[in-house]
């Protein structure tokens, strides 16, 4: 990735990022200058004396829709062309890049945030982290002119199998998942590898026994629980494999609750996932538990 990362965030509500990335890892990032982010108000682009951004749907229906000609206007004033034309510049990039030339434009992806999109997921986060610039589109109302998809948008993400009042709660979202993949963003660099939905295990450091370090990537197993001082509370105490110093045990004691936790919590997950017949033979005994 060539410079400092952009977020661009097109909205009707722009004041409602003002807190949101005022806090913790964002805010250090953006302190550090390792990302920017910046909330655009739509209205800018709406002419009238109302700044009117939305209109009611053809057909008929419940609800508003917004505009095309306010959202193109905001997107074309952020220098964001044409889904085509950027797949083109997209392919003269990759040519310099194979004769060794730096492009000057920035790899960008436009994003819609929509109930009917793509599920976000951590995998979506890492491809994004690796390109420069993201455009976050929120939608409103009953959702945005299909048109202003089909012709700048190069995605549609949800967040969820659920109903949001606006897209800006998963702008914030998926900002702080990409971010925080970004290079120098988090204090410890594995943080962002050996989690839930980290780096695949092909990628990963593997014990001398077969076991992994951690856990498999997006689609993957979920993580392991943990513990900190102090070692009894409320009347429970931390497991004692994690106080006996024996890493391969503590590894695979790990790799038994992924998988129970796993089952319990995203069973669906499981079907996705790299298992060893060890990891398959440790499933089948919990789903026997489970039945008793």
């Amino acid at each position: 990735m060539i410079g400092v990362m952009r977020f661009d965030i097109v909205t009707i509500f722009p004041g409602f990022f003002e807190s949101v990335f005022a806090h913790g890892i964002v805010r250090r990032a953006l302190k550090g200058g390792l990302v920017t982010v910046e909330a655009h108000d739509l209205r800018e682009c709406a002419h009238d004396r109302h700044r009117t951004v939305d209109d009611r749907p053809f057909g008929g229906g419940e609800g508003m829709v917004l505009k095309p000609e306010p959202l193109a206007e905001a997107l074309e004033a952020l220098g964001v062309r044409r889904r085509e034309k950027r797949e083109e510049n997209r392919e003269e990039r990759e040519e310099n890049r194979e004769q060794g030339e730096e492009s000057r434009d920035q790899e960008t992806r436009v994003i819609l945030l929509s109930a009917q999109g793509r599920l976000f997921t951590q995998a979506v986060a890492r491809e994004l982290a690796a390109v420069e610039r993201v455009v976050l589109v929120c939608g409103r109302y009953e959702g945005v002119d299909e048109r202003v998809n089909e012709l700048y948008c190069d995605m549609e993400l949800s967040i969820g199998d659920y109903v949001l009042s606006g897209g800006e709660l998963a702008a914030a979202v998926v900002v702080d998942a990409t971010m925080r993949l970004i290079p120098g963003v988090l204090g410890n660099e594995a943080s962002g590898e050996f989690e839930s939905f980290g780096a695949a295990d092909a990628e990963i450091e593997v014990d001398v026994e077969g076991v992994p370090r951690s856990q498999h990537g997006a689609g993957g197993l979920l993580d392991y629980p943990q513990y900190t001082r102090p070692a009894e509370f409320g009347g429970l105490s931390t497991p004692a494999v994690l106080m006996n110093g024996d890493h391969a045990e503590i590894r695979r004691w790990r790799r038994e609750q992924q998988l129970r936790k796993t089952l319990k919590n995203r069973p669906e997950l499981l079907e996705g996932a790299a298992l060893s017949a060890e990891d398959l033979r440790t499933i089948e005994a919990m789903r026997g538990e489970k039945g008793r």
